[in-house]
């Protein structure tokens, strides 16, 4: 095979590591950190402070991902910001799918991570029954700076790879669960009740 590998059947992942190709992985890593593009999916109140957060106070340009993509084809980060209705979750999916290799799911607000209030048979409990979540950001409705911190970690993980060895290893999300930064409450862990 030779240093390349096998490439045109496999890509980078038909590359043989060595100390040229680990240095390309943690490249291309750190681009695909710094050029995420979000697939905005706003269902409810958690989507006013994901507008806040794409505003000029709280600069998502630094973060490079201040162009939220109408086109799911176009982006590669879906944040989930709300509550997800039953007749909404397989458009959720179906955004889901559309989008391009690799992804990563943010889920926004309690009522996207466990449905929070609602309680009843219209209202998904957890997205992480349609999609893969890796991150979940706390809070009803979490600020932007929870938003910022969930990006932030989410960022730090695919620069590392982890998100790829989680996802590759258990088929899912990564199941992170952040810290609330917005003051709402303190600075406590939200614990999801499916085992976490």
């Amino acid at each position: 095979m030779g240093i390349l590998g096998d490439v045109q059947n496999d890509g980078l992942a038909g590359i043989d590591h060595n100390i040229v190709t680990g240095q390309l992985e943690k490249l291309v890593n750190w681009s695909r950190s710094r050029s995420s593009w979000p697939a905005t999916f706003g269902l409810a109140c958690c989507a006013i402070e994901m507008m806040a957060t794409g505003g000029s106070h709280y600069d998502l340009a630094r973060l490079g991902m201040e162009v939220f993509r109408a086109s799911p084809r176009q982006a590669d980060v879906m944040i989930v910001a709300g509550r997800v209705s039953q007749k909404m979750a397989p458009v959720l999916r179906q955004v889901y799918d559309q989008m391009m290799e690799p992804k990563w799911v943010i889920s926004m607000g309690v009522c996207a991570s466990s449905g929070g209030m609602f309680n009843n048979y219209a209202i998904v409990q957890g997205v992480d029954q349609i999609v893969p979540v890796d991150v979940y950001a706390p809070g009803c409705p979490p600020g932007p700076e929870t938003l910022l911190h969930a990006i932030e970690t989410l960022h730090t993980q695919i620069e590392s790879g982890e998100l790829l060895r989680r996802r590759q290893s258990t088929g899912g999300g990564a199941g992170l669960v952040i810290e609330q930064r917005d003051g709402q409450g303190g600075s406590q862990l939200v614990t999801l009740g499916r085992g976490r």
